[in-house]
């Protein structure tokens, strides 16, 4: 049977009366299709609702992992200033294997993604987030191959684009233009604040993981050993033969408990630390939309007043190029005040964000470390009773 990995009480959708907003996604039943570099797992997408406009209380849609990808692009292109929660990372080497544990944690890690976004108050309207949980697969799959992203701009678009990057990073790396950047000791102290939980979790993780494949390893030595001593036991006569068996028996019973706890510790605590290494990668992504609003904000500005800089010089000489760069000017204005507005926009919601972000994450690690040290100490009494109530069959057969 699996096991879901508890998705916090925020990220829950309600499971209250009709009158109530409702909107509740699962997603369920991975199923793997193709062979080779073609493979790739499909999954069912439950939705139950009651929003008016869906288009009724149950819909059931095939997804596979490119859909969960397109819904995560589209929402960070239109919702800027929003922690838009980021997808399971795409793992090369364990698409080949397909094992059943990754194909399990992909589901779930999916499931939650898709249920950060139905539960949050903005991105819960989104049009494409309606979309991706009612077209029919023929209607996802035109949906993605129309969207063009940056690799699939023509050859000398894509050529423009980098030559134009690698201009700019060369001219901030000689000196000839420094990095438009915020000079406000609050954001840089946030900014720190998530490059150092990002360290710091991946470090946890890291931990974890090696947690995780020494509770693996001790129960598959144990279950070696149970087997061994399972043998040794046949070849020796009455006492001593079932002391043996005895203690194969139960050395392989601890192997099948330590396995069942390395499944729960990969389960409630590796993946909850991925989740929120995500998170965090999420936040950056973010800091950087904000990072480029601010520098078009300050461009624009720039532009804009040596545009009207040189607008009043040609009305001032009543050049018959003044009205063409007055038109230029009011152009240029408007564009600079919507990118003002657009980053303060950001700045705004990220403010909100931030927040949510802080309260959620006590929840989360408070309950994953909380599972940790339960799980740890409930393994540990475990093992301790095992030997305890083997003890004294073997002290008898010391002094026999």
């Amino acid at each position: 049977m699996e096991q879901e990995r508890s998705i916090p009480s925020s990220l829950l959708s309600p499971r209250s009366p009709s009158s109530q907003p409702c909107l509740s996604v699962s997603v369920t039943d991975p199923v793997k299709l193709g062979n080779g570099v073609q493979a790739y797992i499909s999954y069912r997408v439950i939705t139950k609702t009651n929003f008016p406009e869906y288009q009724g209380p149950e819909k059931i849609v095939i997804r596979r992992y490119s859909d969960f990808v397109w819904l995560h692009d589209r929402l960070f292109e239109k919702y800027k200033g929003i922690f838009i929660p980021f997808i399971p990372e795409k793992n090369a080497v364990e698409k080949f294997r397909f094992s059943a544990e990754f194909i399990e944690m992909r589901r779930q890690a999916l499931d939650i993604f898709v249920n950060q976004i139905a539960s949050h108050h903005e991105l819960q309207k989104s049009e494409d987030l309606r979309t991706f949980l009612q077209v029919e697969e023929e209607t996802m799959e035109r949906l993605r191959s129309h969207d063009s992203g940056i690799f699939k701009k023509k050859p000398a678009d894509l050529m423009q684009l980098f030559k134009g990057v690698q201009s700019k990073v060369s001219d901030i790396v000689l000196g000839k233009e420094k990095p438009v950047e915020e000079s406000n000791p609050e954001y840089e102290k946030l900014k720190h604040y998530i490059f150092e939980l990002e360290n710091h979790l991946t470090e946890a993780q890291k931990h974890a993981f090696r947690l995780v494949k020494r509770h693996r390893e001790l129960g598959q030595a144990l279950s070696d050993f149970g087997k061994a001593a399972k043998l040794l036991g046949a070849c020796e006569e009455k006492a001593v033969g079932k002391g043996f068996s005895e203690l194969g028996a139960k050395s392989e019973m601890l192997s099948i408990k330590l396995q069942k706890e390395a499944h729960e510790l990969l389960l409630n605590f590796e993946e909850p630390l991925k989740d929120y290494i995500r998170a965090v990668q999420s936040i950056k992504a973010t800091i950087a939309e904000r990072a480029n609003a601010f520098r078009q904000q300050c461009e624009l500005a720039e532009t804009t007043k040596l545009k009207e800089i040189n607008l009043d010089r040609l009305v001032l000489v009543r050049s018959d190029k003044a009205a063409e760069a007055e038109v230029e000017y009011k152009e240029l204005k408007a564009a600079s005040e919507e990118a003002t507005k657009r980053f303060e926009t950001i700045v705004a919601l990220m403010n909100q964000e931030i927040i949510r972000f802080q309260e959620q994450k006590t929840l989360d690690m408070g309950l994953a470390f909380h599972e940790f040290a339960k799980g740890q100490a409930h393994l540990a009494n475990g093992v301790a009773d095992a030997w305890r109530s083997l003890l004294p069959k073997l002290e008898a057969l010391s002094v026999s």
